[in-house]
């Protein structure tokens, strides 16, 4: 997601109630929402874990460009096992769960410093708290568009909910979806999902059977995917106008 991009998708899942602040090393941009100031223990955090994937793939250089998934030694680092899990479940390669990765492990680490969390990255949102929250769509230059928000249920969190896109954006996708949205407990499998998800949604009339495939993971609780102008939802998912 580019940056006007993001400062637009990143209003859309502001509460006033949280205190927000951006996490950027390199490629990695955060967005992070939590009751207090918490910026240098996110920022070690997504050190961390950046230093942890940098790492392996200097040993594994395939880990980084693979478009399939890739086999992990027992010992890898829990952030690699779950990456290359995630991938093998979804068809693709790891890196295309990089984000909800670090979203996650990072989430699971500031959780403990904070009650009430949203860590935003690349359009990708680890989500946890004791509060209802609504997160808006950015779809580009879709009519939905920043007109509507998943109505996420405290009692489902934590939770990620991870965005694959085919007509705006960075990350690479094989379909023209304007969103696909995939929401699960893992946030690192959503991620790996959203990818395989919105590969299959290259016009309107892919949408069923894009739906019927995603209905066929037990770990996803909900999907939601615009494309020319059409809308098609699975599972918990719950809309609402802004």
């Amino acid at each position: 997601m580019n940056q006007p991009a993001a400062e637009i998708y990143r209003k859309l899942h502001n509460a006033q109630d949280l205190f927000y602040f951006n996490i950027r090393i390199e490629e990695t941009d955060l967005h992070i929402g939590s009751v207090a100031e918490i910026r240098q223990q996110a920022e070690t955090a997504v050190t961390k874990y950046r230093n942890i994937i940098k790492d392996y793939i200097k040993k594994n250089a395939n880990f980084a460009h693979s478009m399939t998934p890739l086999a992990c030694a027992e010992n890898s680092p829990a952030i690699i096992k779950e990456m290359c899990l995630a991938s093998q479940t979804a068809n693709v390669g790891p890196m295309a769960a990089v984000a909800g990765a670090i979203a996650q492990f990072t989430g699971q680490e500031l959780s403990h410093c904070s009650e009430e969390l949203i860590i935003e990255n690349g359009g990708d949102i680890f989500i946890t708290g004791k509060k209802d929250r609504l997160i808006g769509i950015y779809a580009g230059d879709s009519p939905f568009s920043n007109k509507i928000a998943l109505k996420i249920p405290a009692g489902l969190m934590p939770l990620g909910i991870c965005t694959s896109a085919g007509t705006h954006g960075h990350s690479f996708s094989q379909g023209k979806a304007d969103a696909a949205i995939v929401i699960s407990k893992n946030t690192i499998l959503a991620d790996a999902l959203a990818t395989a998800f919105g590969n299959r949604i290259t016009a309107s009339a892919d949408l069923n059977d894009a739906m019927e495939y995603i209905k066929t993971f037990a770990d996803v609780i909900g999907a939601f995917a615009i494309v020319e102008g059409n809308i098609a939802a699975y599972g918990c998912v719950e809309l609402e106008i802004i």
